[in-house]
């Protein structure tokens, strides 16, 4: 026995003994940002090393080593030979502001950031149920999301966006790499399938020059790659009220140089009001391919099938008495949108060396869309093809950091509308909607490109200075293919714009960090706002542009129990967009005014309790707002003073979120959400009103590969009546009382249990 101990104990010294030559990249587990400047520690002799520029490393180490960066979890790995690896740090939830930005422009740690960010964590999208978007958002100071119905919403950040009619604009939004803002300035979010999410980035205000300089700002949603993962598959069944139904299931597979991550789910809803069912299947897919050490390649493909009812908006008295009606004409012609959208691109990124890298994306989109409004028919279908190419390096200049980005944006918009009669009311209750003749039938080309170029220099330890110049032009080009009603074809091309912006950050000390910028903005009109009533081309229109001033402070108290920011901004806009109504639900667009927009923005998390067992995180944050116009006249009307329409005088977010590490989780968050003005003559108000919503969980394992989570959640506990949308500036027709308000939820419940299984 001893003979064959001996030779077994030299043999097991010398393997931990034995060194290995390993290399590879460090990155974000979430956005796949490269981490440089990564500290590797070998735990035998003590030696360390650091990844480059480009968060590469080549090494020669002993068996176990351990990865560790400022602001994610330290990561031990056993070495068995020699290999090439991707290494992937997950976030430290407490240490947010040391995470990394900017991926697809100047990756950056958020506490060294010029402008106001916000990151939405995978963590806080599952605080709720995991279907709307809303809650999510609405935790972010400066961002409020309208919610009518599943499939009706309004995103507005700092009062941007609040007067667009029916959905999303003026800010810019992208998957990945990919613009899921159209042609014409419009984004739906909230479509996709947030469990294909890994993480929601937000840069308020127009200071985002490598992804287009949206008046708003700019909202990124990271998509849910998989590397180095084994086989795991994961099923998630969930019911709530109103007939909510929602299945999700996953799988990812691969090896340490390409993997796979497919997502499918379908979510029901009877919905809470009439004529507002909703029925969504969504498919996901997402892949990684490293191809040696300098090149890797990523895919992105969804796709969406959405049919829902649209029970529009209510008068007051239907609002108050009713609410779960849909309205009448709404109603009776049993409208509703069905939506096949899909979009797909891929990315190619290639290292010339430590210094420099050239990213490259493709994409391409489809959305057809079949809606019956009472007022007609709409049949409309768009293509979209872009590329985006882009070059990062870091350089220096006189020994001192310079990190540079310098790119472009090709988008190509073909869309075609047709309108038909609705002759719902010649026939009997219940047969809902009956084409008639034909109203219209356009063509539309809505391009643009995008040139940027973005930069930081570290002047000093202390002082980092950004700056950056974006240049867009827009072009439409509409072909009129029915001549009956006049010929509205013709060409429109706004001329270019040039946007620059100067930002800076400066490290006071350990706990604090003030950051500013001057940034400009624009939000070209869309193609039906360039038409007058007559289906004439208005050549008076522009697009809406404005400077934006800010000022802020991120800060670390206490041993970094106390942490947040807290900024002040004025956003000032000129040659604003009004929707001036002709009949029932017909809009023509004119520049009538001016806008100020100034606010207070503040942040703070502190954590009550933290031990190895349990946490208890207490989250606080709220808006001020003052939104005026400055100078507005329409017609005889003169509003200037008055409050800006369609946005809260403020928002306040209360929450706790207590976590144990036997699997036991909760979090409660109260609401506070002051009065909106519906009118531009402020002569109607919404009141203000108060939600708290809730979710508790508990999640272990069986055995070592499966993991469970079940959870129950609660929204509207206090059964508060309020409402979720406004419709602006609704007019009554025919001694009908304007329709401005869509309801929101009662009090409501879902459950369920998520089941996971790895390899």
């Amino acid at each position: 026995m001893k003979n064959i101990l001996v030779p077994l104990l030299i043999l097991f010294t010398g393997f931990l003994q034995a060194q290995f030559n390993i290399s590879g990249i460090i990155r974000d587990e979430t956005s796949l940002t490269p981490i440089s400047n990564t500290t590797i520690l070998d735990l035998k002799t003590g030696e360390t090393f650091r990844s480059d520029d480009q968060g590469k490393f080549d090494i020669t180490c002993h068996r176990i080593i351990e990865f560790s960066h400022a602001g994610y979890k330290n990561k031990q790995i056993t070495i068995t030979k020699n290999e090439i690896i991707t290494v992937l740090l997950s976030s430290e939830i407490n240490q947010l502001q040391e995470v990394l930005i900017n991926s697809l422009s100047i990756p950056t740690e958020q506490r060294a950031a010029t402008d106001a960010v916000a990151i939405i964590t995978k963590q806080n999208i599952n605080r709720a149920n995991t279907i709307e978007l809303h809650p999510v958002l609405n935790k972010v100071p400066g961002v409020f999301m309208q919610h009518a119905t599943l499939n009706t919403n309004r995103i507005t950040i700092r009062g941007i966006g609040a007067r667009n009619l029916f959905g999303t604009a003026n800010i810019r939004t992208y998957f990945g790499d990919i613009p899921l803002t159209d042609g014409n300035g419009e984004s739906s979010i909230e479509d996709l399938e947030l469990g294909a999410i890994s993480r929601i980035d937000i840069h308020k205000g127009p200071s985002s020059s490598s992804y287009g300089v949206g008046l708003g700002g700019t909202i990124l949603l990271r998509p849910d790659f998989s590397l180095n993962s084994p086989l795991e598959s994961s099923i998630s069944s969930s019911v709530g009220s109103y007939g909510l139904i929602r299945n999700v299931a996953k799988v990812k597979f691969g090896g340490k140089t390409t993997n796979t991550n497919i997502i499918y789910s379908n979510n029901n809803s009877d919905g809470y009001r009439d004529n507002n069912t909703y029925n969504r299947n969504t498919l996901t897919v997402t892949s990684t391919l490293q191809a040696g050490k300098n090149n890797s390649f990523s895919l992105i493909a969804s796709y969406i099938d959405l049919k829902a009812g649209i029970p529009s908006s209510l008068n007051q008295e239907d609002f108050n008495n009713t609410p779960r009606q849909a309205a009448f004409t709404w109603g009776r012609s049993e409208a509703f949108e069905d939506v096949a959208y899909g979009i797909f691109g891929a990315t190619w990124t290639h290292d010339y060396n430590n210094s420099i890298s050239h990213h490259t994306s493709i994409f391409t989109s489809f959305r057809n869309n079949f809606e019956p409004r009472p007022f007609n028919i709409l049949k409309e279908r768009s293509n979209t093809f872009g590329l985006r190419t882009r070059i990062i390096g870091n350089s220096d200049i006189a020994n001192k950091q310079w990190n540079w980005n310098i790119g472009g944006e090709l988008f190509l918009d073909y869309y075609n509308s047709k309108t038909f009669d609705n002759l719902y009311e010649d026939f009997p209750v219940g047969t809902g909607s009956v084409f008639g003749e034909q109203l219209s039938d356009l063509d539309e080309r809505r391009n643009y490109y995008n040139l940027f170029i973005e930069s930081n220099l570290q002047l000093t330890n202390r002082l980092k200075i950004n700056l950056g110049v974006h240049l867009n032009q827009t072009f439409f080009d509409i072909d009129d293919n029915f001549l009956q009603n006049g010929d509205s074809s013709g060409k429109f091309d706004f001329d270019p714009i040039i946007s620059p912006k100067l930002g800076a950050n400066y490290t006071l000390n350990n706990s604090f960090i003030l950051f500013g910028n001057i940034a400009h903005g624009f939000s070209t009109p869309t193609s039906a706002e360039t038409l007058l009533p007559d289906g004439d081309f208005n050549p008076d229109i522009k697009p809406e542009v404005g400077w934006n001033y800010e000022i802020g402070t991120r800060y670390q108290l206490l041993n970094n129990k106390l942490y947040g920011s807290f900024s002040i901004y004025s956003l000032r806009v000129k040659d604003l967009l009004v929707s001036r109504r002709t009949e029932e639900d017909n809009f023509f667009a004119i520049n009538a005014g001016r806008t100020e927009h100034n606010g207070i923005e503040g942040i703070l998390n502190y954590q009550l309790l933290t031990s190895e067992n349990k946490q208890l995180l207490l989250i606080l944050n709220g808006t001020l707002n003052d939104y005026k116009f400055d100078d507005f006249v329409d017609l005889d009307n003169d509003f200037s003073g008055n409050d800006l329409t369609g946005v809260p005088s403020h928002i306040i977010n209360v929450g706790l979120d207590y976590v144990t590490q036997k699997g036991l989780y909760g979090n409660l968050n109260f609401q506070q959400v002051g009065t909106m003005p519906a009118n531009d003559d402020n002569t109607v108000y919404s009141d203000s009103y108060e939600l708290l919503h809730g979710k508790i969980g508990y999640r272990n394992e069986i055995g070592a590969h499966i993991v469970y989570d079940i959870f129950l959640g609660a929204n509207n506990i206090f059964d508060t009546n309020y409402i979720a949308q406004l419709q602006i500036n609704a007019r009554g027709f025919g001694g009908t009382a304007p329709r401005y308000f869509y309801p929101g939820l009662p009090f409501n419940m879902y459950g369920g249990i998520n089941i996971k299984y790895r390899l």
